[in-house]
């Protein structure tokens, strides 16, 4: 049997769905009338497997810059929240900026199968942020 060199029509539309749409699996597999058994024959045929891990790899990329954009912005609100005049979100808010670094070296062993390196907020920058915080809220 000949090795298939492109995917068919039904194929790409129901990958697409399945990488572009709201709808689970199963929804999409019931749209385009395709039956469960089709489907895992299709993720047998290396040609469709290959396509098929194109589009986890760029939902995976899109999750990661969704990720780096708004990490700018929860650290800003974060560094916000430390000036709360509620006693009890101040101190939690600081607690996350120190404990940052834990969870930032822990992301870094994760992430270092895919060679990726996380910036950690050392605790004297930490302690110094905490002061000049305290400080300028002693102030006012």
């Amino acid at each position: 049997m000949a090795k298939q060199r492109y995917l068919r029509q039904i194929q790409l539309a129901v990958l697409d769905d399945l990488f572009n749409s709201d709808l689970d699996e199963q929804g999409v597999l019931d749209k385009h009338k395709v039956r469960r058994s089709t489907y895992e024959n299709w993720l047998a045929n290396e040609l469709f497997t290959e396509r098929f891990n194109r589009y986890v790899n760029s939902v995976r990329r899109r999750s990661e810059l969704l990720m780096a954009k708004y990490c700018y912005l929860a650290a800003a609100k974060l560094v916000e929240l430390t000036t709360s005049e509620k006693a009890e979100t101040a101190r939690k808010a600081c607690l996350d900026i120190i404990c940052q670094p834990k969870i930032a070296a822990e992301a870094e062993k994760v992430e270092k199968d895919s060679n990726k390196q996380a910036e950690l907020l050392s605790g004297t920058t930490a302690s110094r942020l905490l002061a000049a915080m305290a400080e300028e809220k002693i102030l006012k």
